[in-house]
């Protein structure tokens, strides 16, 4: 598992948690964490916990990630209508590593490659710790919806119920 911490992906979330003073390591998990139930389950957490990055695309192409709790789902019409677009659009595997740098089950929320319009879901407030991906399906790192939305600048919105 130690060729993942050596992942290009992994790297550049890890300099960038350095960059941003992020306490939070990296960890390497045994399992897979492609989805948010994985993850939990690896980590010995509730799912709620997990802060997962979900990416669309706005009418504009430009890339929209969605940090949401893993105890639910993103409702696109409710965040579409709260961003006054007609529409979220579904994304391809090769959007989301064009503009964000990752695989999809490993997109983390910090370490993009291109600028992106960021919500955080305010359910991950409910929560002491969350878990975020960082990089690669194997590898996570604990933080705060606080520290999340320092990060990422992202705009808190209730997402999904």
């Amino acid at each position: 598992m130690e060729s993942v911490l050596q992942n290009p992906s992994v790297q550049r979330v890890s300099a960038k948690l350095k960059e941003l003073g992020v306490k939070g390591e990296v960890h390497v998990l045994s399992d897979s964490a492609r989805t948010a139930q994985e993850a939990a389950d690896a980590l010995g957490i509730l799912v709620g916990q997990v802060a997962s990055s979900i990416v669309f695309k706005l009418d504009d192409e430009s890339p929209l990630l969605v940090i949401t709790s893993g105890r639910h789902r993103v409702d696109t019409k409710l965040v579409a209508e709260k961003l006054g677009v007609a529409k979220l659009h579904r994304v391809d595997a090769d959007y989301v590593k064009e503009k964000s740098g990752f695989s999809i089950g490993g997109v983390s929320p910090v370490g993009w490659v291109s600028p992106a319009t960021i919500l955080i879901d305010e359910a991950l407030n409910d929560y002491e710790v969350v878990w975020a991906a960082a990089g690669h399906p194997h590898s996570v790192y604990p933080t705060t919806f606080a520290e999340l939305l320092e990060c990422t600048g992202a705009k808190p919105m209730v997402v999904g119920d």
